[in-house]
């Protein structure tokens, strides 16, 4: 009989446990989730993780996520984010591939979850807010670097990633808009895709075809690692000026040793911190943080062989290292 009972409690202990399982399911479940969907894989969105990282901590009942398109395509980057508003995200914020093109696709996960923009913005969809950097005045900063390191003029090519993409319009339109009444010139602007191996090929190709260029500038994070390996490989660090873009340690090493000019950089940490407190505290109603004209800027920052060391120590700092 003792152990009838017995064995009676422990089914009803094991009902117990079986009957709370899907009700912790349901209430993690519950959870909000918000995302950050970047443009393509890049190692300058570490500070991004590391942003996101830091808002999870603050804000527990929150699930939040970085996530990277398989490839840098706005394709691949549409059915990313509709599989998280299928799967029940209520927030993201995207780095959009190219926001041109993607008006109605932004539109339609805009119509169904909270969205954001950040790092290159698309003003004529339905998004809530841009938080990010205000490219514009980056390419200013750009065309500054250039007029300081040559002061006599040259001939400048840039390499970019995504051609149509806001975020590189708005500098190669920024730095032109800088060099003005000066005897530099922007020759051209090379892209590639966000394709690394594309990338290089394409100083290297620039160093055969254009042998009167006296400056490179990297608009995206990787370009200016790329300028400073075909440079390096070629013989000619140090010859041809380069302006860079964003904190890679190759460009920050570039820029302590002088092989670099200086660099403009941003803060994706700040934009994905922000971002996140942003998205979340919409949800719940405060719209106090969404200005009237839907713009939150960061300000770009020039980091020369001066600054590296104490900008270093400060990423590894916000990373928690």
């Amino acid at each position: 009989m003792k152990q009838l009972k017995r064995k009676n409690a422990a089914l009803f202990f094991a009902g117990l446990m079986l009957s709370a399982a899907p009700m912790a399911a349901s209430h993690a479940a519950d959870k909000p989730t918000l995302a950050f969907v970047v443009n393509g894989a890049s190692d300058f969105w570490k500070a991004a993780e590391a942003g996101v990282k830091k808002a999870q901590g603050e804000m527990p009942d929150y699930t939040m996520e970085l996530k990277y398109p398989e490839q840098a395509a706005v394709a691949i980057q549409q059915r990313l984010m509709e599989d998280l508003v299928s799967a029940g995200v209520k927030g993201i914020m995207v780095s959009a591939v190219d926001p041109k093109t993607q008006t109605d696709g932004l539109n339609k996960i805009g119509s169904q979850t909270a969205l954001f923009t950040t790092d290159s913005d698309a003003p004529k969809t339905n998004r809530v807010a841009y938080i990010g950097s205000s490219n514009v005045d980056a390419g200013k900063q750009a065309a500054e670097i250039a007029k300081k390191a040559m002061p006599d003029g040259g001939k400048c090519m840039g390499f970019v990633g995504l051609l149509g993409a806001d975020n590189a319009r708005e500098r190669i339109e920024g730095m032109k808009e800088g060099l003005k009444g000066t005897k530099i010139e922007l020759v051209d602007v090379r892209g590639d895709d966000i394709d690394q191996t594309r990338a290089k090929k394409n100083v290297e190709d620039a160093l055969v075809a254009s042998p009167d260029l006296t400056c490179m500038v990297g608009f995206y994070s990787y370009n200016t690692p790329r300028i400073y390996e075909a440079l390096r490989d070629a013989g000619k660090l140090g010859q041809i000026t380069v302006v860079g873009f964003d904190d890679d340690p190759i460009t920050l090493g570039g820029v302590k040793e002088g092989t670099i000019a200086a660099t403009v950089v941003q803060q994706p940490f700040e934009w994905a911190y922000q971002g996140m407190k942003l998205m979340a505290a919409y949800l719940k109603g405060d719209k106090s943080g969404v200005p009237a004209d839907g713009l939150i800027i960061i300000p770009t920052v020039i980091i020369g062989k001066d600054d590296v060391d104490k900008y270093a120590a400060n990423l590894k700092a916000m990373a928690g290292k």
